[in-house]
């Protein structure tokens, strides 16, 4: 029976793969390219997840959780495990913590990481009970500074919750290229575990002074905004992909968007949001087969200038 059911699953999956990963899904399961967290040395898988906007539905709606199982479920089967959300992300949390307890809980599959945006102390800590309330967890893998919000002193608390075990690691994040000389500041001056900031082909100011000290200070990488809201997708929407998409193994835009940031040596996982399955199975097959280096990372990027 779990055999029975083992293929019929592994089928489903690869038919939302396409041909490309139908035969890979099919055949002996390769592994999702990982990289190490410098703080601890343990690997992530370079696709991640993130529910901003996509896991916002009520947890009591049937049929709008429906596709976010199959999300999670394809993203799990995949290989991915990093789940990024965070309070103000409406009932995202809620949801993740309600998918996680299906079949007995899953919360041991994944490295779940969230974020405090309040100031003071109490109101933090506030954030931070109810997000492991409602994600059934007591015991976080990343608590991160959400949007440079009361940064010093949420970061203290961070350091102190680490301590005691409530958060593996500490982070701090932002999502729009002017606050990047400010995390640069603090990357090179708190030296947090990880640093969640934009990147994508269309929006490379992070390539300049911030993935760098994040390189020469062992800070973790997660990347937001990969497809620049969508905006990626209107500029190529009728447009082929080009031949070098053959090169690194490529079959969406999608995929190509997303290896061009796991390319970047500094990058530890990227985190595309998605509510849909299909769009799920696309972009994980970016972690897998051959990443652009740097000479072709700039014919990438040619392809939008």
């Amino acid at each position: 029976m779990h055999d029975r059911r083992r293929f019929l699953q592994t089928a489903t999956c690869a038919a939302l793969l396409g041909s490309a990963g139908t035969a890979r899904a099919l055949s002996v399961k390769q592994a999702m390219l990982s990289r190490a967290i410098p703080a601890s040395g343990d690997l992530i898988p370079v696709i991640g997840l993130g529910t901003a906007d996509t896991f916002n539905v009520s947890p009591g709606d049937t049929a709008a959780m429906e596709p976010l199982a199959q999300v999670l479920d394809i993203f799990s089967k995949e290989g991915g495990f990093l789940i990024d959300t965070a309070p103000s992300y409406g009932q995202a949390e809620a949801v993740v913590g309600s998918l996680l307890t299906r079949d007995g809980g899953m919360r041991d599959r994944y490295f779940l990481a969230t974020k405090i945006g309040a100031h003071g102390r109490e109101s933090a800590m506030n954030q931070v009970r109810q997000s492991q309330k409602l994600l059934g967890s007591d015991k976080l893998d990343l608590i991160q500074v959400h949007n440079l919000i009361d940064t010093r002193n949420q970061l203290a608390l961070l350091r102190e919750l680490k301590q005691q075990g409530v958060t593996r690691y500490i982070g701090i994040t932002h999502y729009t290229d002017h606050a990047h000389d400010e995390l640069t500041e603090l990357v090179e001056r708190e030296k947090p575990d990880f640093l969640q900031v934009n990147l994508s082909v269309g929006a490379r100011n992070a390539e300049k002074r911030l993935l760098p000290a994040c390189r020469a200070n062992g800070v973790a990488v997660l990347i937001n905004r990969p497809f620049q809201d969508g905006s990626l997708f209107r500029q190529v929407k009728g447009r082929p992909l080009p031949a070098l998409a053959a090169d690194i193994g490529c079959t969406s835009w999608a995929q190509i968007f997303l290896k061009f940031i796991i390319g970047h040596p500094a990058v530890t996982a990227v985190i595309p949001a998605t509510s849909k399955p299909a769009n799920m199975a696309d972009n994980a097959l970016a972690g897998f087969g051959r990443q652009p280096d740097a000479a072709l990372r700039e014919r990438i990027a040619a392809l939008l200038a």
